[in-house]
């Protein structure tokens, strides 16, 4: 099974032929997408929060394994429920 959609195959051959060509509106749309990454990452809010002292380490835990600050951890899990990224597997178990 295939890694990549049409699209992307598409796109792939093109490349690897050398017939990949710019976008004429290409400096437009990557000062776009720059945008759009700043915006995305900007960190403009502070937040408190009370949780169990046992899920605080649980959550510092699992950061330490990640390698990183547990409040980045927080803050990407957050990010995630609110684009509709995080799964709920146990719903998912229960559909089976």
């Amino acid at each position: 099974m295939s890694k990549f959609d049409d699209e992307e195959k598409a796109i792939l051959d093109a490349y690897e032929h050398g017939t990949l060509k710019v976008a004429e509106n290409e400096q437009a749309l990557r000062d776009k997408h720059l945008e759009a990454a700043e915006a995305t990452f900007r960190k403009d809010a502070r937040i408190n929060i009370r949780l169990s002292s046992r899920d605080l380490r649980s959550l510092q835990a699992k950061a330490l394994s990640e390698g990183i600050p547990y409040q980045t951890l927080v803050a990407s899990i957050l990010h995630k429920y609110v684009d509709g990224q995080l799964i709920d597997r146990s719903m998912e178990k229960n559909r089976r």
